[in-house]
């Protein structure tokens, strides 16, 4: 153990302990702006400048590592005064028009400067950076709001291994962005994990509310809006909520409130995905199985699966747009290796615009329908030509959990006051597999919980224990699925193996992509979350994201789960109700016009 005296205090930490974790191990706080812990430990911004007992100059306190007998002082008044001075440097590069800022209110940067009691600059001159990339329909780049503190660059590079950031020249013209490129023409997932992490606005979504203030506002439309399982988890930290406080009935009154013709769940559609995803696992089986002379057309044709896709194993979820798009750039030869499901809210649009449509004698021209998400990608996904019929958008708008809590504030909601109400019927009724879509492993565990008991006739337990294997946060999991007293439809499966693998976050992604490129995966089924920890820490989700947030709203929705009385997605009455209305068969031919759609071969640039 080291043993060292912060601000008399003397305590004992582990050997590699920066000064800056054992002052918060002692509940002593030291200013920081770049700091993201186990990510961006660099010391660009030089705010966590202290004072160290024989040191001739001022340390920075996040990468200073804790040495025996080491005295520090936090708050001397050389770090105080150097503090102080650092940031009205930064102030003189920046904005001062808060007003009109998205983050007015909510900025680490206006925080710093009531901590440190500053509120004005001293100097003054030009300003470095002023470019606004708007290009991309998920994220925009303000450069003239960037404080070169680099958490977004790491978060890109180290967290999400994809390097669409970098910092481009040097000193006064130091830029951070897509290099040369604009934002929609780099190789950028726009998981928007840089909008999470980013202190000021130099990073943010690009805006949805506009559009569906004034969509509300048409008396000609009618619109929908539908509400993410990871929204009702995270919805109620924009109000002082604790993380992880569910606020599904809330959720459903506010948006009521702002005056939404329909409130829909896309959990609905989570239900409606396993159906589809987990048959199209099945007929890849089949198909596999076929190809090897273990299955013959009879058999294909008693399981009602005449039209199998084609063989390619293993079968990766595709209900992450930014890990779509981040495939496409990168593993443009695989393709054929995601499911062809929409993401759920995709699908929920499509149904809202023939069946509902159907059923209440809309037009579809005038029915605008908008999605609540935790996710920055989902803008861009709206917008692919693919995801729409006869020149219609399945979805119209997105809305980001932050976006949908401004809204709020500036109708006057009284959130926390307000009764819960219930969502809408039919596209309205869940079951618990589908709320756990919204976390690492989740959406693995509900397609489980259908097609084990498709195959067996025999429901899998919920606490089994390769379930349990795919929780929790860490970046890869994996478990094997045994098929054992298999109903005499699929003997062919009888004692097969079907192994898995999830990650969340597209560095572990890379991982098994590589695997698959080298012709050596072990896995039958994959999950990719784009997102570390899945969409409950989404790019579009309520700052900040530490991983003891991201469990409680993760606990949060095990929790809605565990309280649904029906908890496999092949169980929902609504879901047996739109088959057999209109969609027929899981993965039959209106399904494949409507829900499931292709993917486009990106170049990385």
């Amino acid at each position: 153990m080291v043993h060292l005296e912060i601000n008399g205090h003397v305590t004992e930490v582990e050997p590699g302990t920066t000064i800056l974790q054992a002052a918060q191990r002692e509940h002593i706080e030291i200013p920081t702006m770049c700091y993201l812990e186990g990510v961006n430990q660099v010391g660009a911004c030089r705010m966590c400048a202290v004072e160290v007992e024989g040191r001739p100059r001022l340390m920075t306190a996040c990468e200073t590592e804790a040495t025996e007998g080491m005295v520090v002082r936090t708050n001397s008044a050389r770090a105080r005064h150097a503090r102080e001075v650092l940031f009205e440097l930064m102030m003189s590069d920046h904005p001062a028009d808060c007003l009109h800022c998205a983050r007015d209110g909510d900025c680490e940067l206006q925080d710093l400067g009531r901590t440190l009691g500053v509120s004005t600059s001293r100097f003054a001159g030009k300003m470095s950076r002023s470019q606004v990339d708007d290009s991309s329909r998920a994220i925009v780049l303000d450069a003239s709001k960037c404080i070169l503190c680099r958490r977004c660059v790491s978060v890109c590079n180290e967290v999400q291994g994809v390097g669409a950031l970098s910092v481009q020249n040097r000193g006064f013209h130091s830029q951070v962005g897509p290099g040369d490129l604009l934002l929609d023409q780099a190789a950028c997932a726009l998981c928007g994990q840089c909008t999470v992490v980013c202190p000021v606005d130099a990073i943010h979504e690009a805006d949805g509310t506009r559009a569906v203030w004034q969509a509300l506002a048409d008396p000609s439309k009618t619109v929908v809006v539908q509400a993410a399982p990871a929204v009702r988890a995270a919805l109620g930290e924009e109000f002082g909520l604790p993380a992880g406080t569910l606020v599904t009935g809330k959720m459903v009154s506010a948006l009521r409130e702002l005056g939404f013709d329909h409130v829909f769940d896309t959990n609905f559609a989570a239900d409606l995905t396993i159906m589809e995803e987990g048959y199209e696992l099945l007929g890849r089986l089949v198909a596999h199985f076929r190809g090897l002379g273990l299955v013959d057309d009879e058999q294909v044709a008693a399981l009602g699966l005449a039209d199998l896709p084609e063989p390619t194993l293993p079968m990766i979820t595709s209900c992450s747009p930014g890990w779509i798009k981040y495939v496409e750039h990168f593993y443009p030869e695989h393709l054929a290796h995601l499911s062809s499901c929409k993401s759920p809210h995709m699908m929920l649009g499509a149904l809202t615009k023939t069946w509902l449509a159907q059923r209440q004698g809309l037009d579809p021209h005038d029915v605008v329908t908008v999605s609540v998400m935790p996710c920055t990608a989902k803008k861009f996904e709206v917008g692919r030509p693919e995801m729409s019929r006869d020149g219609i958008p399945d979805v119209d708008a997105v809305l980001t959990t932050r976006e949908l809590g401004r809204m709020l504030h500036q109708a006057g909601v009284d959130f926390t006051h307000l009764p819960d109400d219930e969502f809408d019927n039919p596209m309205g009724v869940s079951t618990g597999a589908a709320d756990i879509f919204g976390t690492t492993g989740g959406v693995t565990e509900a397609a489980l919980r259908t097609v084990y008991e498709v195959v067996t006739g025999r429901v899998l337990p919920y606490d089994a224990i390769q379930l349990t294997a795919i929780r929790g946060l860490e970046r890869m999991k994996s478990a094997t699925i045994r098929l054992e007293g298999v109903l005499p439809q699929w003997s062919f499966l009888e004692g097969v193996d079907v192994p898995i693998a999830v990650t969340s976050g597209l560095k572990g992604a890379a991982v098994l992509m590589d695997q698959i490129v080298a012709g050596d995966s072990p896995y039958l089924f994959i999950e990719v979350m784009g997102c570390p920890g899945g969409c409950i820490s989404g790019g579009g989700q309520p700052r900040p994201t530490t991983d003891e947030i991201r469990r409680r709203r993760m606990a949060a929705l095990y929790r809605e789960d565990a309280g649904k009385p029906l908890r496999r997605s092949h169980t929902s009455p609504a879901i047996q109700q739109v088959y057999a209305e209109f969609l027929g068969s899981p993965d039959g031919h209106v399904s494949h016009e409507l829900l499931h759609t292709r993917y486009t071969a990106r170049r990385p640039v």
